[in-house]
């Protein structure tokens, strides 16, 4: 703990206060998104159809509008786009928690997407610059430390306000956004873009995605990197299934467990994991590492004669070692895509790289699915650990290949005479 809280202070205000907010976000967000599909369904009747519409609509505006999200924040400045979303989610979740017609709670749910991919790549992009070069890796890894505490704490106070009812949960998410935008506003320096020019914006942002979609380093990185956000989903879907196979109507509990044993396996590791790749490898063997052992996270899930204790270690230990390696990936990571960018229009590359990452989870649950369908007991879990695998050859391979080399700043390129 002592360690965690040096690195921490080491940081200046506006990093600290982006790696408590992002906190603050986790929580309002999780204390109120596990249990909206069950409002929908049973507090206000609808139908299944429309529980997955609502729910269907808010991946969508998430997902389909980071780019634009991390274009807004190059052109106009990460600030003013991170209070955007605070502010949009702070209504959104106040109105789930007021209407019960469909049209309305589509609206709020796409409102509240589209909040997500306003802040999302402005914080990560504005935390990348004020960390620094040097520091960058070190304080992503602090950053999901926070990242993970949210995702803990948050079902756990939501589950503790539907001791009242869900509107008490969509008020408290509200207040939460609410003082989180009052506090950014007021706290959090303003960066002028570096990448705003005088030509029309529609030109402006053309080029800038032109730029994004000829960089092929960045791309072919992106495509293995996919693997990794299908894998971590897990915990969300092929987890929770298993976990129904063995358990029945006592899923609800195991499943709980799960998320627990995922977020304090995050919690414990991340700084310490870090700390050692740092000392022993380079960041991409660090990611492909990472990615061998989210796949290998399943493998434990193989045997299936086991009883309901060995299940449960068979969970448990899925769930650690998926948190284990995302954990040892994630903060390289998010350094490799600011390097790939030449550490220009980091904020509409990271929305690219997260655009990307959500129609590979949505494809990955639809492949996920049709595999748990074929009835072959070990073929979803053999797929799982061949991906996490196969992506991890990937990031290797491009390292090798030098294609992983950090792009020249603008400005840092001399020219020379012949």
């Amino acid at each position: 703990m002592s360690s965690f809280r040096a690195q921490f202070t080491s940081f200046n205000r506006p990093a600290r206060l982006l790696m408590v907010n992002q906190f603050a976000i986790n929580l309002g967000f999780y204390m109120l998104m596990p249990y909206l599909a069950d409002h929908l369904a049973h507090g206000l009747g609808l139908a299944a159809w429309t529980v997955g519409l609502v729910l269907g609509v808010r991946n969508l505006s998430q997902q389909g509008m980071f780019l634009i999200g991390g274009t807004l924040a190059d052109r106009y400045g990460c600030k003013p786009m991170i209070l955007a979303g605070c502010v949009l989610r702070t209504v959104a979740f106040a109105l789930l928690g007021l209407v019960d017609s469909l049209p309305a709670l589509i609206a709020a749910s796409a409102a509240t997407g589209l909040a997500g991919a306003l802040f999302n790549p402005a914080v990560r992009a504005y935390l990348a610059a004020d960390a620094g070069e040097e520091r960058r890796v070190a304080a992503f890894a602090t950053f999901n430390v926070f990242y993970q505490a949210g995702i803990l704490v948050g079902p756990l106070v939501g589950l503790a306000l539907l001791a009242w009812d869900f509107t008490a949960v969509c008020a408290a998410a509200a207040v939460v956004f609410g003082g989180l935008t009052v506090q950014q506003w007021r706290a959090l320096p303003a960066r002028a873009p570096k990448n705003r020019t005088a030509e029309p914006a529609w030109r402006a942002v053309a080029r800038d995605w032109r730029t994004v979609a000829a960089n092929r380093p960045f791309l072919l990185f992106a495509a293995a990197m996919t693997g990794s956000y299908v894998l971590a989903f897990q915990v969300y879907l092929a987890l929770p299934l298993r976990a129904r196979e063995l358990f029945g109507d006592r899923t609800g509990l195991v499943t709980g467990a799960v998320f627990a044993v995922s977020a304090l396996a995050a919690l414990s590791g991340q700084l310490r994991l870090t700390a050692w790749a740092k000392r022993t490898m380079s960041g991409p063997r660090a990611i492909a590492y990472g990615l061998a052992l989210m796949g290998v996270a399943f493998l434990p899930l193989l045997p299936r004669a086991e009883g309901p204790v060995l299940g449960v270690l068979a969970l448990t230990a899925c769930a650690a070692l998926l948190a284990w390696g995302g954990a040892l990936l994630y903060p390289f990571e998010m350094d490799t895509v600011v390097r790939l960018s030449g550490d220009r229009l980091v904020a509409t590359y990271y929305g690219a790289y997260n655009t990307a990452s959500g129609i590979a989870i949505s494809l990955g649950n639809l492949a996920v699915g049709a595999l748990f369908d074929t009835g072959v007991a070990w073929l979803p879990w053999v797929c799982l650990a061949a991906t996490g695998l196969l992506c991890g050859a990937a990031v290797a391979w491009l390292h090798r290949s030098g294609r992983l080399r950090p792009v020249p700043r603008e400005g840092d390129l001399t020219v020379t005479a012949a």
